[in-house]
């Protein structure tokens, strides 16, 4: 039995919501370990849909505990608004099957409106967040004025952190000439949610060791993906956590000698939501083919994703950058109707031929993508649940990709739907 991580290989949409719902059928508990209500996560369940933004993807399931561990920093507003709209679903949600850390950090409304703000004037330098004020919020974590889950139980402790914090953020404020914003009138609204949100409180890492001594099957649910790594991926178009599987540790309190499998989520084919390089971004009639079978607008913003053909230089990279074990391939289907599909196998810069992501932005925008083209398999592999039923085209593709990424496919996504994959590793068996 092992403990396993799930992370993005690329930019984030790879479709990890299903994969993580399939997972957590086997799993007791689902944490989730970095990141907010930035990303979002598709599950359909019993055709079913639901969208969710800050809860675990085992929410959804009866009986097994979803947690936000302290690598995640929570609007609380937002959950509870999240917890209503699943609660209407029939999914109850109550302090037995989930619980957040209480050293999380939260995300106030100014977080959110300097998130906007930075993003209004940055011009061309903008970054393309999703404006929810995660990044201000891992600023102020990191400088140690955060407001954590821990401080709504005293008043009186609250009233000096928001004095530390806002004597911060005013000052910002008083100088860009927005309004000031008044203590007493946010901690009046803090404590006011504040019952609400500490019933969930709990020390994470404490009952993570409880269940690792149970032997229960534990699932840590990464969100974005590795490409937007605040030190690995194409910074500074990047999210404001470490999005690597290593964050599973540190994000929850589990050391990491308690993780046995990372599984990266991989896409077929690329997209990117936002701004920032993308080599094998496709600006023509492939690209939006690709992105209207594949449906790509995001979950929480509905903006339109990018779109391009596989890039097996990046995937490899995040690979040895991460530790993957294995990979699940998903939304193969939507490669079905093309003549011939093509993979990312090295780049060219400046003139000369390079096998690596370059750290400078500069150089990441001056990438020409060389590809290596493969011929369609131009049939429906749509809901097929078996590796020999698959053309054999489809097949050589994804040999072909496995062997230059250096990671074995675990698995293989045919559909939304969370019956319609080929299973060739259990990660929890592997």
């Amino acid at each position: 039995m092992r403990n396993v991580v799930v992370v993005g290989s690329q930019w984030g949409d790879e479709g990890k919501g299903k994969i993580v719902d399939w997972l957590s059928s086997e799993a007791d508990v689902v944490v989730r370990f970095q990141g907010g209500h930035n990303a979002g996560h598709t599950l359909v369940i019993d055709q079913k849909v639901f969208k969710l933004r800050l809860l675990p993807s085992g929410i959804v399931r009866e009986g097994k505990i979803s947690i936000l561990g302290n690598g995640v920093v929570i609007d609380p507003w937002a959950l509870l608004s999240e917890i209503a709209e699943i609660k209407k679903k029939g999914i109850n949600v109550t302090p037995k099957n989930f619980m957040i850390s209480e050293s999380a950090s939260l995300i106030l409304p100014f977080h959110q409106e300097m998130d906007e703000i930075r993003e209004d004037t940055a011009g061309k330098g903008k970054i393309g967040t999703t404006r929810r004020g995660i990044g201000p919020c891992y600023e102020d974590k990191v400088g140690r004025r955060s407001i954590r889950v821990m401080d709504l139980r005293s008043e009186s402790n609250l009233d000096v952190r928001l004095e530390n914090v806002l004597l911060h953020h005013n000052a910002i404020r008083k100088g860009l000439k927005k309004k000031i914003y008044k203590k007493d009138e946010l901690k009046k609204k803090l404590l006011k949610i504040a019952p609400e949100i500490l019933k969930f409180a709990k020390p994470v890492w404490l009952r993570l060791d409880n269940f690792k001594k149970e032997r229960k099957k534990i699932l840590f649910e990464g969100a974005q993906g590795i490409l937007l790594d605040v030190d690995h991926g194409t910074y500074p178009y990047v999210t404001s956590s470490n999005t690597v599987p290593a964050s599973a540790a540190t994000g929850s309190g589990s050391g990491p000698d308690k993780i046995g499998y990372i599984l990266g989520i991989t896409k077929a084919y690329t997209t990117r939501v936002g701004s920032g390089p993308f080599p094998t971004e496709l600006k023509n009639k492939i690209g939006e083919s690709l992105g209207k079978r594949g449906k790509e607008f995001g979950t929480v913003t509905s903006r339109k994703r990018r779109c391009g053909w596989f890039d097996g230089v990046l995937v490899r990279q995040t690979i040895k950058i991460s530790g993957i074990n294995g990979i699940a391939l998903t939304k193969l289907d939507v490669l079905d109707e093309l003549d011939e599909i093509k993979m990312c196998v090295e780049y060219e810069l400046n003139g000369k031929k390079i096998d690596y992501l370059p750290a400078a932005s500069e150089d990441q925008f001056n990438l020409k993508p060389i590809y290596q083209t493969f011929p369609g398999w131009k049939t429906k592999t749509q809901g097929i649940r078996n590796m020999k039923d698959l053309p054999e085209n489809a097949k050589k593709y994804i040999y072909a990709l496995e062997d230059f990424i250096g990671a074995k496919v675990s698995s293989i996504s045919t559909s939304p739907e969370r019956e319609d994959t080929i299973l060739i590793e259990d990660p929890f068996k592997a």
